[in-house]
């Protein structure tokens, strides 16, 4: 038993990507299917939705087409699916097992058992019980598969389920749906309650796999697996089963303590990162600036070992220190003629040309709107290349608003304001039928994609940026008319090393919010790792001196203990930001697909800026009103 085992409560297998853990749970179903089949008997699987699964059954559809994996002989039961809602309908999770799974396999429709929407509400307690019935007729369920809420439910069993609990009728915590809008746009339309199974339904499975991907599901990873049983994480109650296995990628587990906090769990070489990762998360703790901390404050919390090999707490914290002040600067791009070999960017060469990546019309300003501005008020060529359209975060009702106003406009100016006429009379038409499982036609599609372009071209000149240094990429990937998007392409690839090469960058910057490894962000951060993997394969020598740095998106900031690149603002060029994010008028007041926060971007940012700034007080440096942070990819 290892120092890990006594802090993680459930077995833990850990991927470098979520591709790998997919492919890792892909083969245990696939050995499960023929194991059951060679005796002559079915496979009973519990199946899950929503985004973690997604590249797990992309693996099942690969195995039954390239290795000849049948499903002839699978019995499939769905965990839930929100109520009311219809069967074809674009979130539905019977529509979605179709589009992922059941249509690219040969399983027969008639094993695949989902939860129905559709059911008379009168007769939903009767249907529950036909599903436990169904379920325990197939002799139960051989394996589960789990994704994981952010509030730690499994299937849409909600904190404070019993775990006595069967396939019922639930009524959804507000956290889930707005967790959850992102399918539905905002909030308002997602639906108020699911039908799930229970989780006594879960736990009499033979065997249960729960998988997590990203950033976001780490906090609640943690507690489920090393925090108490309790019904309030109804995760952690997976503690209570004999064979359960969480199967995460790097990001999902860099909250348990043997990534958190290496040191309580063995012995560890002691880095510079690891070092001040250790002493900036004993300080914040303690509530002590860096230069405060005592050596009793090291034995006190489990870093004995780092004054051994190191020496006494004053060296250590001036180290950490150092390196805190160093991070600071008001030169992103360097300052010209400056000998500070410690400061984050090059002095030279000066000015540089910054390329400014940006997977939504608006992350740019949103997220390093400062350093934006900073860039190019000290003298630097900067280019901002938007990545996609972002036309799916438009409402239907700016389609119309804008519409109105370029007919009136053409009218107030006596231009023949005809085809305008038309085209918002069928907006107006398509828009006022539109069924929840239609997608915009692609003229409504690119009426969206010009008004965040408009937004876009604004603020760069808001900023001050030439209309020459303004780059729309339209990456292809994104433009499916959906919220699920394609994966990543070639021709998304091809367009960004052509713009790598036309531009020849000193300075990248991109965003890597890696909080959803689904979304937009994960894939536009893909697109430009590949591009400079192979521009760097192909030998560019323009790379040689081109340096990428990483914002986060509008979502969440890094560790202050892994930030690289820390850029000061005044009260003043804070206000200054929040002008900028108002130009995007179309993603103000009621924020689409706004994810857990509810807030809007500009107070998202304003908090996560004033927040890094305040710990880096609380640390014993400077306080300034907002920081923005960024850390240095190596390629």
């Amino acid at each position: 038993m290892s120092m890990v085992d006594s802090f993680e409560k459930i077995p833990v297998k850990i991927f470098g990507t979520l591709n790998e853990g997919s492919r890792y749970i892909g083969k245990e179903i696939a050995a499960l299917i023929r194991e059951k089949e060679s005796k002559g008997e079915k496979t009973v699987l519990g199946l899950a939705t929503g985004s973690s699964p997604k590249s797990l059954y992309a693996e099942l559809v690969r195995l039954h087409k390239e290795e000849g994996l049948s499903f002839r002989n699978v019995i499939t039961f769905n965990l839930d699916e929100y109520y009311p809602i219809d069967n074809d309908a674009l979130q539905s999770y019977n529509r979605f097992m179709k589009e992922q799974l059941f249509s690219k396999v040969d399983i027969d429709p008639k094993n695949c058992h989902i939860p129905n929407g559709e059911w008379k509400k009168e007769d939903i307690k009767k249907h529950c019980i036909e599903y436990e019935q169904l379920i325990e007729k197939a002799g139960g369920i051989d394996l589960q598969i789990l994704g994981i809420g952010n509030n730690g439910h499994i299937g849409f069993n909600e904190p404070g389920s019993s775990i006595l609990s069967r396939t019922r009728l639930v009524p959804l915590d507000n956290s889930t749906r707005i967790a959850n809008s992102h399918d539905f746009q905002n909030i308002s339309k997602v639906p108020r309650l699911a039908i799930t199974m229970g989780i006594g339904t879960i736990l009499s499975a033979k065997k249960i796999i729960l998988m997590g991907w990203g950033q976001i599901k780490a906090p609640v990873i943690q507690k489920a697996a090393e925090g108490h049983v309790t019904e309030q994480i109804p995760a952690s109650l997976l503690q209570q089963h004999n064979d359960c296995l969480f199967v995460l990628d790097e990001m999902a587990a860099n909250e348990l303590t043997r990534f958190k906090s290496p040191w309580l769990t063995g012995e560890l070489e002691w880095t510079p990162a690891i070092i001040r990762k250790a002493v900036v998360n004993m300080a914040l703790k303690l509530d002590k600036p860096v230069l405060s901390l005592t050596d009793s404050d090291y034995n006190d919390n489990g870093l004995s070992d780092l004054l051994v090999e190191k020496g006494d707490a004053y060296e250590i914290n001036l180290q950490v220190f150092y390196q805190l002040r160093d991070s600071i600067t008001g030169w992103p791009a360097g300052r010209p003629d400056a000998n500070n070999p410690n400061r984050p960017e090059r002095s030279n060469p000066y000015p540089k040309r910054s390329l400014i990546f940006s997977p939504h019309p608006d992350d740019d300003i949103i997220s390093m709107g400062g350093t934006f501005m900073r860039l190019h008020d000290q003298g630097n060529d900067v280019h901002v290349a938007y990545q996609t359209s972002g036309n799916i975060a438009v409402t239907d009702e700016f389609v119309t608003r804008f519409l109105d106003f370029a007919v009136g406009f053409e009218e107030l100016s006596g231009i023949d304001s005809k085809t305008s006429s038309q085209i918002l009379q069928r907006a107006t038409d398509f828009l006022k039928h539109k069924k929840a499982s239609e997608i915009d036609t692609p003229e409504i599609r690119q009426i969206k994609g010009l008004i965040r372009r408009c937004e876009a071209k604004a603020t760069c000149r808001y900023v001050g940026i030439k209309d020459e240094n303004i780059h729309f990429m339209n990456l292809p990937f994104y433009e499916t008319g959906t919220i699920e998007k394609k994966p990543m392409g070639e021709e998304d690839i091809q367009l960004t090393m052509d713009l790598l090469r036309k531009l020849q960058p000193h300075q990248i910057y991109c965003a890597g919010d890696l909080a959803d490894p689904h979304g937009t962000h994960k894939v536009c951060l893909d697109v430009v790792f590949e591009s400079m993997r192979r521009l760097k394969a192909a030998g560019d020598a323009w790379l040689k001196d081109c340096w990428l740095w990483l914002y986060k998106g509008a979502w969440q900031e890094w560790d202050i203990s892994e930030i690289e690149m820390a850029i000061p603002m005044s009260p003043d060029q804070v206000r200054k930001k929040r002008f900028g994010i108002f130009i995007h008028q179309s993603q103000k007041d009621m924020v689409p697909f706004q994810g857990s926060d509810s807030r809007e971007f500009w107070q998202r940012a304003e908090d996560r800026n004033a927040n890094t700034a305040s710990l880096y007080a609380q640390l014993g440096l400077t306080k300034y009103a907002a920081m923005e942070a960024f850390v240095r990819w190596h390629y």
